[in-house]
């Protein structure tokens, strides 16, 4: 390399690293983080893609651009509310701020009163059995799968599960119930038909080797037309004739009757029914983190927190400080997503529309995350040019619309209203970058 190469002015790692940038990133980063980050400007350099009297200013951007995580913030437009590939709920501001406290050292298995060792997340326990007297204990996992694996081991493992036929759900990402509960080592003893079964199917295979009745809340399909399903009323009486312990699986995370959903199941009309222990969902409805509720019975509850599998099984920190402030505290922005007013819906909607010059089309949004499947929620949305969907993906902030017949239709329902000024503003980038690229392949 000759005196006068560009590539000598390239500075050196050390005098980059001793930069006060990157003393800054070091609170966020980690030494191997920015090295990286040092190197892969110097080489951008040394293959002329990057003049040497632009180096510091370009590897100062790529640190204040580097963050600890990979996961990026999203607007959801899609008007889907528990969005499963978005991380599902939007914790609320009271759930945030105790993920923060929480974050640091707690007291979540110690009496700090007299320094003995207490019940490991006592205060999501109480706050759920607050907000649902019809549980006299409870009992929270990391999630609903995790639930109903501690269920089916603590009461079947070398023994049978009886559930319908028409109950063998098929979750996300291709996982099957049936596949959990047999992991366990339990056997399955499916009664009835896809789409009838009856009382009396249950009783006929009850038995000496039966380990629990199991009822699953379809929660992510429909059956319509022909068909007959056996409640927990009616399957109540059978259960504790036999002393089977009786499950009811809800699949969602409603605590009591919600009007807006009137054909969703909820743990207080489950107990009432006669369940012996329900499970439900932490973030599903309820608007909170990621966990699997199990409620019921004192003895039945208590029964699964001393099995061997509950400890592998059990939520940290964090999932119970976010989700006790999500049971005591203010409505999480699930519920008021599901609540929306829907002539407000139109007004935001028709403001941005009337700033941009697009128009305003129905959309109904959904609960998602497998819950009342097929119940629409009417609203509102804008309809752009199909072309801007990847644009508002890849923007800065980052906007998820929903791609149907040939139009990107952004749903303000799951935007906070706060919010709106932003959508507004990533559309305007992404229809003048969708205008470019246009003018660019005309030209």
């Amino acid at each position: 390399m000759d005196q006068a190469d560009p590539r000598r002015r390239i500075p050196r790692t050390n005098d980059l690293l001793a930069l006060p940038a990157v003393g800054q990133a070091r609170t966020r980063l980690n030494e191997s983080v920015i090295r990286d980050l040092v190197r892969q400007v110097q080489e951008q350099a040394r293959r002329g893609e990057l003049p040497p009297g632009q180096v510091e200013p370009t590897l100062i951007a790529a640190l204040e651009a580097r963050h600890a995580t990979t996961l990026q913030p999203v607007l959801n437009a899609t008007g889907v509310i528990v969005h499963t590939n978005l991380g599902r709920a939007p914790l609320s501001a009271g759930a945030v701020d105790a993920l923060v406290a929480a974050s640091g050292y707690v007291d979540v298995e110690l009496n700090l009163a007299d320094g003995s060792r207490s019940r490991r997340g006592a205060g999501a326990r109480s706050a759920l059995l607050a907000a649902c007297p019809a549980a006299e204990d409870a009992l929270v996992v990391n999630n609903g799968a995790a639930a109903l694996v501690l269920a089916t081991t603590a009461f079947a493992a070398g023994r049978e599960v009886v559930v319908s036929r028409g109950e063998l759900v098929e979750i996300g990402a291709g996982f099957r119930l049936t596949d959990l509960m047999e992991s366990t080592g339990a056997r399955l003893r499916e009664v009835g038909t896809t789409n009838r079964t009856h009382l009396q199917d249950y009783a006929r295979v009850l038995g000496p080797d039966t380990g629990c009745i199991l009822k699953v809340h379809p929660s992510n399909f429909r059956v319509d037309g022909f068909t007959s399903a056996v409640s927990l009323r009616e399957l109540s009486p059978l259960a504790r004739a036999n002393a089977v312990p009786l499950v009811a699986d809800l699949g969602s995370g409603l605590l009591a009757p919600d009007p807006h959903l009137p054909d969703e199941p909820d743990v207080a009309s489950a107990l009432a029914a006669g369940a012996d222990v329900v499970i439900a969902s932490g973030d599903k409805l309820m608007g909170g983190p990621q966990a699997g509720l199990l409620l019921g019975r004192k003895e039945i509850i208590e029964r699964l927190a001393r099995h061997p599998l509950a400890r592998a099984v059990r939520a940290d920190k964090l999932a119970l400080a976010a989700l006790e402030a999500t049971v005591a505290g203010a409505e999480p922005p699930v519920v008021q997503s599901l609540h929306a007013d829907v002539g407000q819906l139109r007004r935001r909607t028709d403001r941005l529309a009337g700033a941009l010059g697009v128009p305003v089309v129905p959309h109904d949004g959904r609960v998602g995350g497998g819950g009342a499947p097929g119940f629409p929620l009417p609203g509102w949305a804008l309809r752009l040019p199909e072309g801007l969907a990847v644009l508002l993906r890849t923007g800065d902030p980052a906007v998820l619309p929903r791609v149907h017949d040939g139009s990107c239709l952004v749903d303000l329902r799951c935007i906070p209203a706060a919010d709106d000024d932003r959508v507004l503003e990533a559309i305007r980038r992404a229809l003048a970058n969708l205008d470019l690229a246009d003018a660019g392949r005309a030209g």
